[in-house]
């Protein structure tokens, strides 16, 4: 092991040495390999990049990777047994959705039916459709009565909250701020909007009247934040507790498909046991609870893997490129050097040493060329997060991976490797009779 050590410490310290003595010639073998590298690195780090800003997006819609999740009829009884028991609970929370309408009382909705408000019309086959609490209907273009006039009202899909999503969903907070469930609840519902649903605000002046199928009485809510949550439909988050204050818990869910979800953190079994004993208790049939774990990187990871190999191998192929350039500079190093390796031959060198010397120039070539690659890799990326970060959210806090940086030095020194293997067989193949001739 010794000797070993040796040996690669002496040809480490003589490829140096020849890199210093043939710098253009380094120079010439960095450029025509730096390419192929680059491409490898940046292969990796999009992908890694990509697979991020796809999690993100997921965590955003779907939920964190490990939450626990289930969708429960929303009956009565099931949203108010799960609002006591997830109530005041940190690591669980309860949301019920609704449909509500911001405006003036007994109009139609600009959005119909809770639309983006770039889609013109509503949701609903054959024209544009009226949607409110009550359910959706075709609006006539010759003046049927049965349809709201047109006004000054924006619908929307209001979530109502027991406790914090964000622990389960990160949304990206946009401005103002985020609500507050440590606080006494207020008459007035806070309420914080999604990006869709601010742009219809910011677009429409519209009365500060919130009317919800079955409310005592038409509540004036408080705009307080927006959000980036991921939903292209205008969505408003408000406290289960406040609009309790207007209407039942149980109000406007649906009796017929899933009307309340719930969500809680992994590790939550007993909480989770607890919940489906309650909902049971109250006639929920327990074959319509069903629990499961949120496994977004499972679901994309295939679709990304096969994206990520077919750019590396494309990747590859200009990587072949710079593995022909060192082969050329190093054929081209070991006939200039014939006498250089001979002598040393005369003077007891041994062929594996002779190997290793020309290897190690072309390693440490491949290592230099990996550190550039990454540095100016990184650098591109950080300017990119930089510009982009208003068009691109996920590139507003990037940072390189470092599975891009290792795949940029394993690139770096298989080419290496290849490009010097051969020229080093050259070199150990030298005959020691080759300095006499000199």
């Amino acid at each position: 092991m010794i000797r070993l050590s040796g040996r690669f410490r002496s040809a480490t310290i003589i490829g140096l040495q020849g890199i210093r003595a043939r710098k253009m010639r380094t120079f010439l073998s960095m450029v025509s390999l730096f390419l192929g590298v680059l491409a490898v690195v940046v292969v990796q780090a999009g992908a890694e990049t990509l697979e991020r800003a796809q999690l993100e997006n997921l965590a955003l819609q779907v939920g964190k990777d490990g939450t626990r999740q289930a969708y429960l009829p929303g009956t009565a009884q099931s949203v108010q047994a799960s609002i006591d028991t997830l109530g005041n609970r940190p690591d669980a929370v309860a949301i019920a959705t609704r449909q509500a309408i911001v405006g003036e009382p007994g109009v139609a909705p600009v959005n119909p039916g809770g639309a983006p408000f770039d889609q013109p019309g509503g949701y609903g086959p054959g024209g544009p459709m009226y949607c409110d609490q009550y359910g959706c209907r075709p609006m006539s273009p010759g003046g049927d009565t049965a349809a709201p006039v047109s006004g000054q009202a924006i619908e929307l899909i209001l979530n109502t909250l027991t406790g914090d999503i964000r622990q389960f969903k990160p949304f990206r907070p946009v401005s103002g701020q985020w609500l507050d469930f440590a606080s006494a609840p207020s008459l007035a519902p806070g309420l914080v909007l999604n990006e869709e649903a601010a742009k219809g605000f910011a677009r429409h002046q519209v009365p500060a009247e919130m009317r919800i199928d079955g409310a005592t009485a038409n509540p004036t809510p408080r705009i307080i934040g927006v959000v980036d949550d991921g939903n292209p439909q205008p969505v408003a988050y408000a406290r289960t507790d406040e609009l309790a204050n207007w209407l039942p818990p149980a109000t406007g869910t649906g009796e017929f498909g899933p009307g309340l979800q719930v969500m809680m953190a992994p590790g939550s079994d007993e909480l989770e046991r607890l919940l489906v004993l309650r909902l049971t208790a109250t006639g929920v049939p327990a074959d319509q609870i069903h629990f499961e774990t949120i496994q977004a990187r499972k679901e994309i990871a295939r679709d990304l893997a096969l994206i990520r190999w077919i750019f590396l191998g494309m990747a590859s192929l200009v990587l072949l490129i710079g593995v022909a350039g060192i082969l050329n500079v190093g054929l081209a190093t070991v006939g200039e050097r014939v006498e250089e390796f001979a002598l040393r031959r005369a003077v007891g060198t041994s062929r594996l040493l002779l190997a290793g010397i020309v290897l190690a120039e072309t390693l440490l070539t491949g290592l230099l060329t990996a550190a550039a690659a990454i540095g100016a890799s990184a650098l591109a990326l950080s300017a990119a997060g930089t510009l982009l970060a208003g068009r691109a959210p996920f590139l507003a806090d990037v940072v390189f991976p470092w599975q891009a940086g290792v795949a940029g030095v394993v690139a770096g020194l298989v080419a290496g490797l290849l490009g010097g293997l051969i020229p080093a067989v050259r070199a150990a193949r030298i005959p020691i009779a080759t300095v006499m001739r000199a």
